[in-house]
Parts: C-alpha cells; structure tokens; sequence
C-alpha cells in the first residue's frame, strides 16, 4: 500500500512512473457485475457473521465445481481474505512457519498475533511452499528454541513469485505438516488465475488438516470491493475451528456488506459471461507478464517463468558488480534506484522476507494495462494486448530503465 500511495504522488506532481509496485489485478468491472451491486444498495441491515445463506450455498457450490466438495456451513465470508488470515492466526494454536519469500502480510499478522514466524527457503522450480528437503531441519530447530510450531501457511499460486508449486513438493510439505501435527492455511486466491493447467491444492493431500482461504479481489479484479472467504474442514475439527473464526469475526467486521454478498452470490455461481471474462483475464496475465519476464532475461537477470496471476521475481545477483560500483548492495538499494533514477517502481525482496542483501525485487506487472476504463477493456479484449500502444511504451520504458541500470558506466 505504501508503493501505491507513492507512486500516486508522483504521478499527480506530473512524473513519469512504471507502476510495477502494487498487485492489484488492474481490470474495469464487468457491466453485469456493476448491476448487482447498484441492485443491492438498498440492503443496509446487518446479516449473519458467516455470510447469508445464499452466498454460502453460492461458495460451497463454487469450491464444490473445482474438485473441493464442500457443505455451506464450511463456508465463512470476511472483508477480503486478509481478515480471515488473520481471524486464523488468531485462532489457531502455534507459531507460523512460512514459505521465503512470501506475501509481506503473513508475517506481519503473526507479529500482531504473539506468534513467531519459523522461515524456510522455497525450492529452486517455484515458490508457494516451503522447500520440503529443508522443512524438517527447520522445525526440528525452530523447536530446540523454544518455538512451537502450529500454522504452516502455503501460498499457490504464489505471490511473490509468480509461480505454481509442483505437485510433488506440496504433497512431500502436506506430509510433514501431518507428521508434526501442523494445521495448514492454504491461500488460493490466485487458483483461477493459472495461465495453463491449475494448481495443486493442500486439501488434495491434507484434507482434515488444511483450511482455504480465497476472495474476488484478483480473478474478478475487485480488490477494493473487499470481498474474502475461507473453506475449514468438514468435521468435528472443522466445526471447531469454524465457531472459534465467527467468534473472532463477529467481535473485529461483524459480516461482510450486504451488497458485496449480493456481488458474490452473482459471481459465485459462475454465469458463462464472468466465466469469459476471467479466461480473458488469465489471458492478458500471462502476455503481458511474460513480456516483461523477458525484459528482464535480456537485461541479464535470473527469474523464474511466470505461470500464475502477474508477479515477477527477477534476481540481479549475476549483475552484481556493475550495481555494487553504483552502490547498490541489496534489494532495498536496488529498488530505490529503479525509482529515483529511472522511475520504475517494485519493491524489494527484504518486504517478503529475503535478505536484505539479496538483489531481488517483486514487480506487478497488471498495472500496465491502461490508465483508463477504456484502455483497460481494450487489452482484455486483443488478441496481441503487448503491441498495443500504451502498454508497448511501458515496456520501453522498462526496458531503457534496465539498460542504464545494468550498463552503467
């Protein structure tokens, strides 16, 4: 948020900015989506703290068309999928053992929750999950100091990188989260937005053990809409943990607004038109991020392939003499630059954990779709959305950026 409230500044003192610095899925709102809300503003009392019925009957039925058989009294509906992860940091017992890097949040809601945060580094072919040949030792050594491990939260698709884990580590991570009694938080809300296939869930493999959580903000593009959910076990372990959640909900936001409950009811269901919308938007995720991916490449960085959402992680250690005889020693360093030198705005891979003289930065890449409505459609809608002509300049000015960067001096 504070990468977005920057760049905004500058750009209303009439600077040029590349906003590669803030994941907001940077897609207009579907007319038909647009209608139930405006239906629905007449629904201002108070509802029940899990969400009506109709929108857990819409959710279990959601989850239930993507292989997750699901009852809507699984079901518990939030404002947007950040309090949910929190109402479990909460509610759950144990420190919080997390993928690195990983989402700035997750950490951050430990802290406010007691809990200590147990960090291991993810494998080299994706990120989302811990690397399983070193979660093991991790606990075992978290436990000699007197952590307790309790929450093992998995991130797939994964943000920051922009990557799906592989079946096999998710299962390998799934089986030790057994073995040590861990519970595990999946966050998917990123699953309908995997550029070819889909992705592995937790619950394939854990199913009594794993909670999802997940919301609109990224596959409807409705971030600031505020809408979240999460799925607990079926079980009398489930229904536990559900009256601990409504505990904690209905004494921090109550319920979800009425009329977003409408929105999801709508959305939920998966009419054929919303249904297009998201392919075209998976779509232009992946064209758009696959062409700053080679940007990056070209200009002699290591990142992985994108393969989900619109995240990049590119590493610039192979470059790090010519940025060390810029000053630049660390992620910190190197996204400053990108900023005051060349107006190109990430944020440094210290946020998500890594070290702090790692050379890696997270960029978003769905920002580069338009300043307008009218500009925005029109990506969504072409067939080659990176020759159009605004989202062609960003990546000329990434890559002139990259260029003085890495051939300085």
């Amino acid at each position: 948020m504070a990468i977005n409230e920057t760049l905004a500044a500058r750009r209303a003192a009439g600077q040029t900015v590349l906003h590669l610095g803030f994941g907001e899925a940077g897609l207009p709102v579907p007319d038909s989506v647009a209608a139930v809300l405006a239906g629905a503003v007449g629904r201002n009392s108070y509802g029940p703290v899990v969400g009506s019925v109709e929108a857990r009957e819409a959710a279990a039925g959601w989850f239930s068309r993507r292989g997750l058989n699901t009852e809507p009294d699984q079901v518990v509906f939030a404002p947007g999928s950040k309090p949910l992860l929190f109402a479990l940091m909460l509610a759950l017992p144990g420190d919080v053992v997390l993928p690195c890097p990983s989402w700035v949040s997750y950490a951050a809601q430990a802290s406010l929750a007691a809990k200590r945060t147990i960090d291991v580094p993810i494998p080299a072919e994706a990120g989302g999950v811990p690397d399983p040949r070193l979660l093991e030792q991790a606990l075992e050594a978290a436990r000699a100091t007197g952590a307790r491990p309790g929450i093992l939260v998995l991130t797939v698709p994964d943000n920051p990188t922009g990557t799906v884990a592989r079946e096999d580590h998710v299962r390998e991570v799934c089986a030790i989260a057994e073995k040590w009694g861990l519970v595990v938080i999946a966050d998917e809300i990123y699953a309908d937005l995997v550029h070819d296939g889909q992705a592995p869930s937790a619950t394939d493999f854990l199913p009594q053990r794993t909670v999802v959580t997940t919301g609109l903000s990224k596959s409807m593009a409705l971030g600031g809409w505020r809408i979240g959910m999460a799925r607990v076990p079926q079980g009398a372990w489930g229904q536990s943990l559900m009256n601990d959640l409504v505990g904690v909900a209905s004494e921090i936001w109550s319920s979800l607004a009425a009329p977003m409950q409408a929105v999801a009811v709508h959305v939920l269901h998966d009419p054929p038109e919303l249904v297009t919308h998201i392919a075209q938007s998976r779509r232009l995720h992946a064209a758009v991020a696959q062409a700053v991916h080679a940007e990056f490449i070209a200009a002699g960085a290591v990142c992985r392939r994108p393969e989900a959402g619109f995240y990049l992680y590119p590493d610039f250690e192979p470059l790090r003499p010519i940025l060390a005889a810029q000053g630049i020693e660390g992620g910190v360093s190197l996204a400053d630059a990108l900023l005051e030198r060349h107006g190109v705005g990430v944020l440094a891979g210290e946020a998500f954990g890594d070290t702090p003289d790692g050379l890696r930065v997270r960029v978003a890449t769905s920002l580069l779709y338009g300043e307008s409505a009218s500009e925005r459609w029109k990506a969504l809608d072409s067939d080659d959305p990176v020759s159009l002509p605004w989202i062609a300049s960003s990546l000329e000015h990434l890559r002139g950026a990259l260029r003085s960067l890495t051939q300085h001096g």
